[in-house]
C-alpha cells in the first residue's frame, strides 16, 4: 500500500508507544491537510465499501453508538453519522483529529491508539477499523482486537478492511511530503483467525480488486461480531 487511498487513518502507538509509532504519528501529521483534500470524498467511489458500512450501521441500529478507529479527518465517520448513528472517531494523529473537528462537528473525536483506546467498556455498538490495522506490528494484532472487543457490546459488529498480502511497504515520501512508516499487509485467513481468538464470530468475507483511483494492492473486509 502506498497510503495514498488508505480509507482509514492511523493505527496504534502500541503499548510502549516506542519510535516505529512516533514515526506513524509524526507521518500522518505531516500529511493530514493533503490526506483530507485526496481522499475526503472518497467514499463516493467505493459502492462496495459503501454497502458494507451501510450494513453495519443497519445492523447496529438506529441511534446506536459507533466507533471508527483509525479515522482519519473523519469521513468515514461522518458518512455513518449521516446513517443515523452516533460516532467518535479515534485517531493516533493529532493532526487528523484537529480536521475532523473542524470539519465533522456531529461528530466525536479522540486522540487514542488501538492498544489503549480512550473508551469504556462496552462503549459501542459496534465499530470499523478500515486500514488502521495495517500500521500494527505483528505482536500487536491480537492485543489490539482484543482491545476492540473491550468497547464493544455483546453481539456488538465490527468491520475490518486491509491490503492484503505478507509484505511491508514503507513510504519515506508521500505528496511531496517527508515521512517514514509502515504498511503491514496482512492475510485474510491470519486476520479471520486473530479476530476468532478475540472472541469475535466472522459473519462475511469479502476480497476485491483496487478501483481505478486506489493503489494496485487487493483488498479484504472482514465483518465480524462479538461473541458475548
Amino acid at each position: 500500500m502506498t497510503g495514498a487511498d488508505s480509507t482509514g487513518g492511523t493505527g496504534s502507538t502500541g503499548g510502549t508507544e516506542g519510535a516505529d509509532h512516533d514515526r506513524v504519528r509524526r507521518s500522518y501529521d505531516a500529511v493530514a491537510e493533503e490526506y483530507r483534500a485526496r481522499i475526503g470524498d472518497e467514499l463516493d467511489g467505493k459502492p462496495l465499501d459503501r454497502a458494507l458500512l451501510g450494513a453495519l450501521a443497519e445492523q447496529a441500529g438506529d441511534g446506536a453508538r459507533l466507533a471508527d478507529l483509525g479515522c482519519g479527518p473523519g469521513h468515514v465517520a461522518a458518512w455513518l453519522a449521516g446513517r443515523g448513528t452516533s460516532v467518535v472517531g479515534f485517531d493516533l494523529s493529532p493532526a487528523m483529529v484537529a480536521i475532523g473537528r473542524e470539519r465533522h462537528p456531529e461528530v466525536e473525536f479522540r486522540e487514542g491508539d488501538l492498544l489503549r483506546l480512550p473508551a469504556g467498556d462496552g462503549e459501542f455498538d459496534a465499530a470499523v477499523a478500515l486500514y488502521s490495522l495495517i500500521h500494527l506490528a505483528p505482536d500487536e494484532l491480537a492485543p489490539a482486537l482484543t482491545e476492540i472487543r473491550r468497547v464493544l457490546r455483546p453481539g456488538g459488529g465490527l468491520l475490518v478492511a486491509f491490503h492484503i498480502g505478507s509484505e511491508v511497504r514503507n513510504l519515506t515520501e508521500w505528496w511531496g511530503h517527508e515521512v517514514d512508516v509502515d504498511f503491514h499487509f496482512l492475510e485474510p485467513s491470519a486476520v479471520a483467525a486473530a479476530l476468532q481468538e478475540a472472541g469475535f464470530r466472522i459473519k462475511a468475507r469479502l476480497e476485491r480488486a483496487p478501483y481505478p483511483h486506489e493503489a494496485e494492492t487487493r483488498r479484504a473486509c472482514l465483518l465480524a461480531r462479538r461473541e458475548d
